[in-house]
């Protein structure tokens, strides 16, 4: 089988094309982006309120086994009201 070598002038042009970067003013034209979808964000948002909520829950903990943890009773009775007024 004979190659005929008319047409690889066609084949070049498109070899440098290809091996060309896509520039515009000396300047990459591409970016990378990263964009977080609305669920990832809640879990994000979601492992951060466990955190310092865990975090609360030991420091109330300490509070109460040494004894420094005071109930303001007239605050509750307050809040309870509140919440069955609704």
């Amino acid at each position: 089988m004979k190659v005929n070598h008319i047409n690889l002038n066609a084949i070049n042009v498109y070899r440098t094309q290809a091996a060309k970067p896509n520039t515009a003013n000396g300047k990459a034209s591409f970016k990378d982006t990263l964009e977080i979808s609305t669920k990832a964000q809640q879990m994000q948002s979601t492992k951060t309120y466990a955190q310092h909520r865990s975090e609360k829950v030991a420091e109330l903990k300490q509070q109460v086994n040494s004894g420094e943890y005071k109930v303001d009773a007239k605050k509750v009775a307050e809040d309870m009201l509140n919440y069955y007024r609704l």
